[in-house]
């Protein structure tokens, strides 16, 4: 099973929904780097569950523990290793679904591929998996921003269901904004609009999707491969491995199919300062598989959660007919407000990992010596 993503900056996260604990294995760190468990810490509770009426009723402390590689709150150069207990797990929850296929869930294709069924909140393919990549994700935005000092990510929700903001051309809202809203959107009225959506798909029994937006700002020109680790790809790869994730879209994405070339192009122009800036960011700031120095925006589609409270029919494992009803607190009616964590973490994983392959080629300016590093 491979859990294991980046070249340079590698993280491994292990763990299911129903087990001990999750946690995530960090190998590639510089020695010497200040790693804020607090700011880890805070990540976690973004994401965690039982935050409001819309999220699932799970009730977890998700506290984060740290086995090893810190040492008086710099690394060693050693994998540093972060752990949070499960304290709410209920496999009993789920033994009566020991001997069915839920659908829309992984439980037939996993038992396919594994020969075994996870049927405690699907194993590995459950979203509990995810706050192992937010642990992860929050130490590597730490060296993102020991490095580029005007770094700054936010993601939110823009969209849930039909219900959306209106288009936002260069986005920069502060997570202090985002995180006001129990939805995270950093519109008010929107926001209430949308809340009102996803509890009254939760009273019905049923579940919501929508559209996550993600804008990265201070990342430098040159960051990239321009063939098969084009930074989109990577970044594409990463945001369509979080569960629910349906489509990932750069930039303009679609709208640019339905234009003309001399109507899509981000022209560049001499900045008073004697740097290079662009009249548009059509692309979302990558352009040939390389960062140009605009903005990196992005957009992140997710379905329903399959989970619901309804009565549902299905197929046993010897493929006999049969119902079942999922517990209705248990789960999330819309992942999105929780999926934005998540999909800031998975994007500040990718361009860690390149940042540090951009270093491993470039020997006249070592990772260690530059500014932010102890």
């Amino acid at each position: 099973m491979s859990s294991v993503l980046g070249q340079c900056f590698r993280v491994m996260t292990f763990g299911e929904s129903h087990s001990g604990a999750v946690g995530t294995v960090i190998d590639g760190l510089p020695g010497g780097m200040a790693v804020d468990l607090d700011a880890v810490q805070q990540q976690l509770q973004r994401r965690k569950p039982g935050q409001s009426s819309i999220t699932t009723g799970r009730k977890e402390e998700d506290q984060v523990v740290c086995l090893s590689g810190l040492q008086e709150g710099l690394t060693l150069g050693s994998p540093l290793t972060l752990l949070v207990y499960n304290k709410d797990a209920r496999p009993e929850d789920y033994q009566h679904l020991q001997n069915l296929y839920r659908p829309s869930h992984s439980d037939y294709s996993y038992e396919k591929k594994y020969g075994i069924l996870a049927h405690s909140g699907g194993g590995r393919s459950s979203a509990r998996e995810t706050l192992a990549r937010v642990a992860a994700g929050a130490v590597a935005e730490q060296l993102l921003r020991h490095i580029w000092r005007d770094f700054h990510i936010i993601a939110y929700t823009h969209r849930v269901a039909s219900l959306s903001l209106e288009e936002t051309p260069n986005p920069c809202f502060s997570r202090l904004e985002v995180d006001r809203s129990p939805v995270r959107c950093p519109h008010t009225q929107v926001s209430r609009e949308m809340e009102q959506l996803i509890k009254e798909a939760r009273e019905q029994g049923d579940s919501l999707g929508g559209e996550i937006r993600c804008a990265i700002h201070g990342v430098p020109a040159g960051l990239g491969e321009p063939v098969f680790h084009k930074l989109e790809a990577d970044l594409a790869q990463a945001m369509m491995s979080i569960p629910a994730s349906r489509y990932f879209i750069m930039g303009d994405g679609l709208q640019s199919t339905t234009k003309r070339g001399s109507q899509n192009k981000d022209r560049l122009q001499r900045l008073a300062d004697g740097s290079v800036g662009y009249t548009s960011n059509f692309c979302g700031g990558i352009e040939g598989g390389i960062s140009n120095g605009n903005a990196i925006l992005f957009s992140v589609g997710f379905k329903p959660p399959s989970t619901i409270a309804q009565k549902e029919e299905t197929l046993t494992r010897d493929l006999q007919p049969t119902t079942y009803q999922s517990s209705p607190k248990r789960h999330d009616p819309c992942v999105l407000p929780r999926a934005a964590v998540v999909v800031e973490g998975m994007a500040c994983l990718i361009l860690a990992d390149h940042l540090m392959r951009q270093q491993s080629q470039n020997t006249l300016r070592p990772l260690a010596k530059l500014e932010g590093l102890q």
